[in-house]
């Protein structure tokens, strides 16, 4: 149609003042919502975290680990034969070639992405002396990691909860765990620091850590802001408050913007629930309500959620007598046990990974290796059909992108990006594999869908 024939003027009924009026609230409850709805977060999240006790972390340990699960692979699958029945792999022998490689690879590179000295389940209950002198210790340890490079992408401490029992260890734990980090660096925190407060039932819990953290930036000259946390949901209290309302919104709204992820603790859970131990496991049903209602409560705020771990290790039931070797039936009995824990801790990860949670705990080094040939399987069994709908999306995008100036489905563009993201910072894709998308290196390094659009219209 030519713009000739559109008529100058229309007739209405709206004066500008009453608009204005009606727009103003309106403009300032989508600014709002924005703020807290910022869309899906292009920070790296690391694909487990893994607990292990504070008292016994040493700077080294993440390197210790990846030997460990290394040793259980070489052991319990030497080959892409061996790896493809221990967890009944479909897609045939190069598949499981392929994936068998890149876990190899990657257990050697970086077998941790994040790690948690903890001192709370993994450390128990010990005098108030000895958690001091470990709180100390673990610090110390940590220090000395920043300095040779050997920690781990992300790291962190788990203190006890806030509870009316354990407030007051947990703050005791706390400030001197920072205080000697802080000390040990010269005031510099390892990159990607986080506080984790376990069994979060109250937003005054979490804002009495938020307080907390605050006096410590300021007594260490902290930038405000620097220390982070994560909350874990552990009862059905954390789940559903007293008032029937959810309560997750409340306490991030408590952690005033230091929040980063939600941990959903299986099997605390569970057993607040009154389910008998011999049915606590992360596939049960109670647990997929309670992840799903924390899913949803998270959409859309960048903050990750990370699922709980499986409880049933891959240890060999038997171990040799030194210059000894096992019977075949000992040697088939621990190949069996490792193996069923592997395909166990890969179902889990693979059902958590389906329903859109990208993170979970490991608790023994072997579990790495179920850990990542379950995520590895689902990013590359999904490679073709997600790069052909991203290629897709990012041509109707620009397209649509040069009717406006905003583009409204950044967002959504953004959840694509992350799915090769995230692929790509845990080893499973490699970034040649990631350019069947259309993108480029550079593109797919800026690590925002926003940005890719913006630059094409140049």
């Amino acid at each position: 149609m030519s713009h000739s024939k559109i008529p100058a003027t229309f007739r209405t009924s709206f004066t500008p003042d009453q608009i204005g009026g009606i727009t103003s609230v309106l403009s300032a409850a989508n600014l709002a919502f924005a703020r807290y709805y910022p869309g899906e977060s292009n920070r790296r999240q690391p694909a487990h975290t893994v607990y292990g006790g504070g008292h016994i972390f040493k700077s080294d340990s993440a390197r210790k680990l990846g030997d460990v699960a290394l040793r259980s692979l070489d052991e319990y699958a030497p080959d892409a034969k061996a790896f493809a029945k221990a967890f009944e792999l479909q897609g045939g022998a190069a598949f499981a070639k392929t994936l068998r490689e890149r876990v190899a690879e990657k257990l050697r590179r970086e077998a941790v992405e994040d790690f948690r000295l903890d001192y709370e389940d993994g450390y128990g209950n010990r005098l108030d002396t000895e958690e001091d002198g470990h709180a100390a210790q673990g610090a110390t340890e940590v220090a000395k990691g920043l300095a040779t490079g050997t920690l781990p992408p992300f790291i962190g401490i788990r203190i006890k909860p806030m509870n009316e029992d354990l407030r007051a260890r947990a703050t005791r734990t706390l400030d001197i765990f920072v205080t000697t980090l802080l000390a040990g660096t010269q005031g510099k925190l390892p990159d990607n620091f986080v506080i984790t407060v376990p069994k979060v039932q109250i937003p005054e819990q979490v804002t009495a850590v938020v307080k907390m953290l605050a006096l410590l930036e300021r007594r260490n000259r902290l930038a405000a802001g620097a220390l982070k946390l994560e909350l874990m949901l552990e009862t059905p209290q954390a789940i559903i408050s007293r008032h029937g309302t959810l309560t997750l919104p409340s306490l991030i709204e408590a952690a005033e913007g230091r929040c980063l992820g939600a941990h959903f603790g299986v099997y605390d859970y569970t057993a607040g629930r009154n389910i008998t131990a011999a049915y606590q496991a992360m596939g049960h049903a109670v647990c997929d309500f309670a992840r799903e209602v924390m899913a949803v409560s998270l959409a859309g705020t960048g903050i990750f959620l990370s699922d709980g771990a499986t409880n049933i290790m891959p240890v060999a039931p038997h171990r040799a007598e030194a210059g000894r070797r096992l019977a075949a039936k000992q040697q088939r009995e621990n190949r069996e046990t490792v193996h069923h824990a592997w395909r166990l801790a890969f179902c889990d990860t693979q059902h958590s990974l389906v329903n859109g949670i990208y993170q979970g705990w490991d608790l023994h080094p072997a579990q790495f290796v179920a850990r990542y040939a379950a995520v590895y399987a689902f990013f590359l069994s999904g490679l073709d059909a997600a790069s052909s709908r991203l290629k897709a999306f990012v041509g109707k995008a620009a397209l649509a992108s040069l009717h406006g100036d905003v583009f409204d489905d950044a967002a959504t563009g953004q959840g694509l990006l992350n799915f090769f993201l995230r692929g790509i910072s845990c080893g499973a894709i490699t970034e040649a594999e990631a350019l069947a998308t259309g993108l480029t290196l550079d593109e797919i390094r800026t690590r925002s869908f926003l940005k890719i659009l913006l630059g094409r219209r140049k």
